[in-house]
C-alpha cells in the first residue's frame, strides 16, 4: 500500500483528497441541504445573480445534470489514454467532490480511471526496471513474500 500511495504523490494526495472532501461534504451538508443558502434566487443569468444567491447559482449548476461528475469523467479518460498526471489528478479531485455532490455514477469512473493513472509507475521507473538485465518477471510484484 504504501508504494501505491508513493506513486499517487504521497503525502499531498492524502491532503489535496481530505480537503476537496470536506469542502465539497461542507458545500452539501453545511450549505445545501442546511438551507443556509437562500431559497428566493433568481435562478437564471438574465435575472442577474450576485451575493450568496450566485454561489448557490454556481453549485447547482455543477451538479445539475451531473456536469461535475462528466468532467471527471473527460478528465479520467484523458489523463488514462495520455498518461499525463495534471488531467488525472484534476479527474481524480473532481470525481472526489462529483461523489459528494450529486454525480454518483460518471464521477466514480472518472475518478477511477484517474487514480489507475496516478498510480501508474513513472516512465523512468518502467524504463529502468525493463532495462535491468537478469531480472525476473515479475520480479517487483512481490509475489515471494507469498510462497
Amino acid at each position: 500500500m504504501p508504494k501505491i500511495l508513493q506513486k499517487c504523490g504521497g503525502a499531498t494526495f492524502v491532503i489535496a483528497t481530505a480537503a476537496v472532501l470536506g469542502l465539497a461534504l461542507w458545500l452539501r451538508y453545511g450549505l445545501l441541504e442546511a438551507d443556509a443558502l437562500p431559497r428566493e434566487c433568481g435562478g437564471s443569468l438574465v435575472e442577474g445573480i450576485a451575493g450568496w444567491c450566485g454561489v448557490k447559482w454556481v453549485l447547482v449548476q455543477s451538479f445539475l445534470q451531473q456536469r461535475l461528475g462528466w468532467a471527471a469523467l473527460v478528465l479520467g479518460v484523458v489523463a488514462f489514454v495520455s498518461g499525463r498526471r495534471a488531467p488525472a489528478w484534476a479527474g481524480w479531485l473532481a470525481g472526489v467532490a462529483g461523489l459528494v455532490l450529486y454525480s454518483f455514477d460518471p464521477a466514480a469512473v472518472g475518478a477511477l480511471l484517474a487514480l489507475l493513472t496516478l498510480a501508474r509507475a513513472a516512465p523512468e521507473q518502467r524504463g529502468q526496471a525493463q532495462g535491468q538485465p537478469g531480472g525476473e518477471p515479475g520480479e517487483g510484484l512481490g509475489v515471494g513474500r507469498l510462497a
